[in-house]
């Protein structure tokens, strides 16, 4: 039986705001679920500052680690956006302005004061770079080899995964189903594994809270096949009731 191909990839999430916490990241959480549904596992982020050395490094490792690395970040018209120069580093090639995206931008500033010197810096990309649709402000996010360098800006990196929706090779998405319990994880460790273990093709996570003085934990059963999914999930529920614990679908 030939194993089917699981598709992964990495991001590299740029910017000193989001080291200092001035900034809290959202695109890790929207980039995953994206790439889930693309059927592609996201397997590693690294958050790294506007120096390039630090992006060079983070983007090279991740581009060869994966079959794709995304990038969000550093992308803007001032001073310290400067991921650009740093993807061009990695992979060895200069930066150009890109003739479609100085159009595109020319265009959309025409009744905006027009294009001046800091907004065509974002026309700027690494030679031989392919353009991402951005339909929120027209400066594109780009594509270098198997890196896709998106902007920072939640909206505008969501309106550009869109864009980039089903073009992809990707393989079948995870799915999740969700059984909580007021059960504390120490006590139902053991019960979990020999649910894990019954079912190849099966991960099952545990996700602890505290809610109004009480403890438990929600089990979130994860496969390919939505099917065996379901069925491990109500196996769970089951087990987590002969244990004593009332299980409750979708999680408490």
């Amino acid at each position: 039986m030939v194993q089917e191909k699981i598709w992964t990839a990495g991001l590299v999430v740029i910017g000193d705001e989001i080291l200092s916490g001035r900034t809290q990241d959202k695109n890790i959480a929207q980039v995953g679920a994206w790439l889930n549904v693309q059927g592609i596992r996201l397997k590693e982020v690294r958050v790294v500052g506007d120096t390039e050395p630090a992006i060079v490094e983070a983007v090279n490792t991740l581009r060869q680690a994966y079959d794709y690395c995304f990038t969000t970040g550093g992308i803007g018209p001032t001073h310290d956006d400067i991921t650009v120069d740093a993807i061009a580093a990695a992979f060895g090639v200069p930066v150009v302005i890109h003739s479609e995206a100085r159009r595109l931008l020319e265009d959309y500033y025409a009744t905006r004061g027009g294009l001046n010197e800091g907004r065509l810096a974002m026309a700027r990309v690494p030679e031989g770079a392919e353009l991402i649709e951005n339909p929120i402000s027209k400066a594109p996010g780009i594509r270098i080899g198997n890196v896709f360098i998106m902007a920072g800006i939640p909206s505008v990196t969501a309106g550009m995964l869109a864009g980039l929706t089903g073009t992809l090779e990707g393989g079948r998405p995870l799915v999740s189903v969700t059984v909580g319990a007021h059960a504390p994880e120490s006590e139902v460790a053991e019960l979990l594994r020999e649910v894990e273990r019954s079912a190849a093709g099966v991960a099952i996570g545990s996700y602890p809270f505290s809610k109004e003085g009480r403890f438990g934990s929600n089990f979130v059963v994860r496969s390919e096949d939505e099917a065996l999914a379901r069925r491990v999930a109500s196996t769970l529920a089951e087990r987590l009731g002969e244990a004593g614990y009332d299980a409750v679908d979708g999680g408490i």
